[in-house]
């Protein structure tokens, strides 16, 4: 997740340029004590332990706010000054931490640097990673197996030595693009879904992998093969002890997730299986 934009200075100067300015008080900010025992917002000069910034309320001012911490992305450089006079410390990253003030509705947000995950403090606040909000929009989704689409057709009878033609229809569900949205706290996320490939197994102990949905066979294309998705049987499916071929098609679903204003991105997969079952036989030539 990005860090918010630059705010300015108490003395009017503006602060480091893609960055928040950690040391500007928020009027009505909780002062909620950094995670692992630093102060919130600090550029190093308040990493004292102790907290509330001066909340005599102790735990029933900190309960009036809803914290979330979502790792900055991109993190500042090593030498920026939010980082502190002594710089970026080994093992240390940068965090955006967002307390909502139950009681008026109002953010606030602020950079925090830790070397712990901020839950590690015992203040129970998530960590949201980018990751798990991708797999929220993935489960959304509708994602099937190929559509499929079969000469000979399901149910009638191809000949041996003939082109097989293998396709599938193109919607969002079967083919892609199959596009969903999720968000956690502040994060959000879109993936995209597309099918990278479809493998089939032809039930004749042959596979066939391709790239495209096929192309679906017409009357024109006779004894013509398949430009793209083919295949051809050299034994009758009375071969096989169900006296038929058992098609099975797999598809890839290849995801692409991006943080919404984020540089964070990434990727996953998704497997997906139809099946049919045809009829091969063999032409038998009399003299």
């Amino acid at each position: 997740m990005a860090l918010p934009a630059p705010a300015e200075a108490a003395d009017g100067q503006e602060c480091e340029n893609g960055f928040v300015c950690s040391i500007v008080e928020v009027p009505g900010s909780p002062g909620h004590t950094q995670p692992g025992g630093g102060s919130s917002g600090s550029t190093g000069e308040g990493n004292s332990s102790g907290g509330g910034g001066g909340d005599e309320n102790g735990g029933e001012e900190n309960s009036r706010y809803t914290c979330t911490y979502t790792l900055a992305d991109p993190q500042p450089p090593d030498d920026s000054p939010l980082w502190g006079a002594d710089g970026k410390k080994p093992g240390v990253s940068m965090y955006i931490e967002d307390c909502l003030d139950n009681e008026t509705g109002i953010h606030d947000v602020k950079n925090i640097f830790t070397d712990a995950p901020p839950d590690a403090g015992g203040g129970g606040a998530p960590v949201i990673d980018p990751a798990d909000v991708a797999r929220q929009a993935v489960d959304k989704m509708l994602l099937r197996g190929p559509e499929i689409g079969l000469t000979p057709k399901p149910g009638g009878r191809g000949v041996v030595g003939l082109p097989v033609y293998m396709w599938t229809a193109t919607g969002p569900e079967t083919y892609g693009p199959n596009v969903t949205s999720a968000a956690i706290g502040p994060v959000s996320v879109t993936a995209t879904a597309r099918v990278s490939k479809i493998v089939w197994n032809m039930g004749d102990g042959t596979t066939v992998t391709c790239t495209t949905p096929g192309t679906p066979y017409r009357a024109e294309y006779g004894k013509q093969p398949s430009p793209d998705c083919g295949h051809r049987y050299t034994a009758p499916s009375s071969t096989t002890p169900t006296g038929k071929y058992h098609v099975t098609a797999t598809s890839t679903w290849s995801i692409d997730w991006q943080v919404t204003g984020g540089a964070q991105a990434g990727q996953m997969t998704e497997v997906r299986e139809s099946s049919a079952d045809i009829t091969v036989v063999e032409v038998q030539v009399l003299n």
